[in-house]
């Protein structure tokens, strides 16, 4: 593989999304305001990428361009749906007569917004398709013994004290707490987090959990994050 892809997540539930654009300077607007939001992004810069990428995760949804290099992005929707992709696609273009979005919903888009568009309402489209997408939800607020912590306001306390974690922390903090006692292996923690970027970072799940047991655990009479050697982390309340 080769082009660009980045990420990250959070308290949007570990949603994952595709976004595939070629405008660099929309692309990164959009990467940036997900990721600030929570959410899991990667980025692909043409159609073939974005195939690519479809078959390899498994993304809750896809953001896509209709022109696009090499693959338009009606092409590359048909393509994954004939693949049996059944994540929602939300088409971004600037293409905006009633052909154009009618051929975008035909081509097996769910969703189609016209560019420029309102970012509120790119986040409202979101937050409605991954709803239907995902299913059950996860509950908003977790506990490890006396570790809290609240998806919604992402807010972390240790007892009574706040604990004041950055966006990657959060997010490894809240994958952990969402598996207790689960061994969790460098290569989901980093996938999970960090997305395919994990990959040109090879000691990022290490350093991030030495972060979050400084904040987590120091100055505690039980740990809660711990090392299984040779495999991965966990959490758990056990002794």
């Amino acid at each position: 593989m080769h082009g660009q892809l980045t990420l990250i997540l959070s308290g949007a539930n570990h949603v994952r999304i595709l976004v595939v654009e070629d405008e660099q300077n929309v692309a990164g607007f959009i990467r940036q305001g997900l990721t600030e939001e929570g959410y899991v992004v990667d980025v692909a810069t043409d159609g073939e990428l974005a195939l690519d990428y479809a078959q390899t995760y498994a993304y809750d949804l896809i953001l896509l361009d209709v022109l696009l290099p090499k693959i338009d992005g009606r092409k590359v929707a048909r393509t994954l749906r004939q693949r049996g992709v059944t994540a929602p696609i939300l088409m971004l273009t600037a293409l905006d007569t009633v052909d154009d979005r009618v051929d975008g919903l035909d081509s097996g888009a769910d969703d189609y917004l016209v560019k420029p568009f309102a970012y509120r309402e790119l986040l409202a489209r979101i937050r409605a398709r991954t709803r239907t997408h995902q299913g059950p939800t996860t509950p908003n607020e977790l506990e490890i013994a006396d570790l809290s912590l609240n998806r919604l306001t992402r807010q972390v306390k240790r007892g009574d004290q706040p604990v004041i974690l950055t966006a990657k922390e959060f997010a490894l903090l809240e994958y952990l707490m969402l598996h207790p006692d689960q061994v969790l292996s460098r290569t989901q923690l980093g996938e999970q987090v960090w997305g395919y970027d994990f990959f040109n970072q090879s000691n990022i799940v290490d350093v991030y959990v030495g972060y979050l047991r400084r904040k987590v655990d120091d100055g505690h009479d039980r740990p809660l994050i711990r090392t299984v050697r040779g495999v991965g982390y966990k959490i758990s309340a056990e002794g």
